[in-house]
């Protein structure tokens, strides 16, 4: 059996056919793309795509067919090269911790501060690079603030609150915040490009808004706050981190505080190792996703859950948005990029929708109170 027909008999289980007339089939033009994928693993996958050597009209849902299908666990057995070489290669990384606050700095940097352009033409009006609340919603604008106000609601925010935000990327939930309900934030951010723009678009409308470029492994307010919020920043967070992560938390808020932690979640623990290979690579750098089990064994004895809210499908939505964004807003940016970071981010993008559509991912937003907070009735919403 070729290698081509040993692929086509396993895609067939996720009714994928290799050169077949279906939006999700995949078409291949390069057949050294079956080689790299038995030495390589699931990472020539997605550079076979940047190098041209498949395509595929509908990314987004060639992704949630073989996830669906965990095609890759059945190619296990046929990637034997490929794990003896990762074993080789990462068995020492686990005794290490990745995610250090300078390779953090580094990380964040390699990602985030990739171009405010790019962001900009690919998120909506606030730059909320996380997953949207689609409820009620039409367009990626209002659903975006739709979450902004949904985490503000959940905060119970009032005017004259003291709000921490870590991981604020350019400011959009502090902004909003400080806008509609009158708090006063601080905004933790290692993006020295996200910074700019944050603090430029808060000095034009005058708000109590402060980012401070620091982690927050090193920030030790004068006081503590009413409220703590964390959306999107769990992710880069690691498990070798994640108690002080909960810790450093606990340590902001005040003894009545609650604090919303807003992540993608997956339904297996993992380590760094485990994460997938091209995101790794190309997108996050020592990214992991969390479990339930990870996160809620690095908050015992510190916190307690109030509630949990998955909004996963939403994200599906969100980046295909983000996606029709990128694509119709591409001639105003290609210039300053390659047409190979086109197509990497333009898989990302498809993919990450396809992996969010099977429910192979979720996304959480978890409220949480010091031990022996008391939370009436009246404060809690869903």
């Amino acid at each position: 059996m070729s290698n081509k027909d040993l692929f086509q008999s396993i895609l067939l289980k996720a009714d994928i056919q290799i050169n077949g007339n279906r939006p999700w089939d995949i078409q291949v033009h390069d057949e050294e793309l079956y080689t790299n994928l038995l030495t390589e693993g699931s990472i020539a996958f997605g550079e076979g795509y940047m190098d041209g050597k498949w395509k595929c009209d509908d990314i987004s849902e060639l992704m949630s067919k073989i996830l669906r299908t965990d095609i890759e666990s059945k190619l296990d057995g046929l990637l034997k090269l490929r794990i003896g070489v990762e074993v080789g290669k990462n068995k020492l990384r686990k005794f290490f911790n990745p995610q250090t606050i300078e390779r953090s700095k580094e990380d964040v940097s390699s990602h985030y501060d990739t171009g405010n352009d790019l962001f900009e033409n690919m998120l909506d009006k606030r730059m909320t690079y996380t997953c949207a609340y689609w409820k009620d919603s039409s367009n990626i604008d209002e659903a975006q603030e739709a979450k902004l106000d949904l985490v503000c609601r959940k905060l119970d925010l009032k005017k004259g609150m003291r709000v921490l935000d870590i991981g604020c990327g350019w400011g959009s939930f502090m902004i909003y915040a400080a806008e509609h309900y009158g708090v006063i934030c601080d905004g933790l951010t290692l993006s020295k490009e996200q910074t700019k723009l944050g603090r430029d678009r808060v000095n034009a409308q005058g708000l109590d808004v402060t980012f401070v470029l620091q982690d927050y492994r090193d920030y030790h307010p004068s006081e503590t706050y009413d409220r703590v919020v964390s959306i999107g920043m769990l992710e880069h967070v690691g498990p070798k981190n994640y108690n002080e992560y909960f810790e450093c938390a606990k340590r902001f808020m005040k003894d009545d505080a609650i604090f919303l932690c807003h992540t993608i979640g997956g339904s297996v623990s993992r380590t760094i190792n485990e994460s997938d290979p091209w995101i790794q690579k190309y997108i996050f750098p020592n990214g992991v996703i969390p479990s339930m089990t990870q996160i809620s064994g690095a908050i015992e004895n510190k916190l307690n859950i109030e509630g949990v809210h998955n909004i996963g499908p939403d994200y599906d939505k969100t980046l295909m948005a983000w996606y029709e964004n990128f694509e119709n807003n591409w001639t105003n940016i290609a210039s300053n990029y390659s047409e190979k970071f086109y197509l990497m981010w333009k898989y990302y993008l498809l993919s990450c929708a396809g992996a969010f559509r099977c429910r192979d991912l979720n996304v959480w937003q978890i409220m949480l109170t010091k031990l022996g907070t008391e939370i009436p009735e009246t404060r809690r919403v869903s």
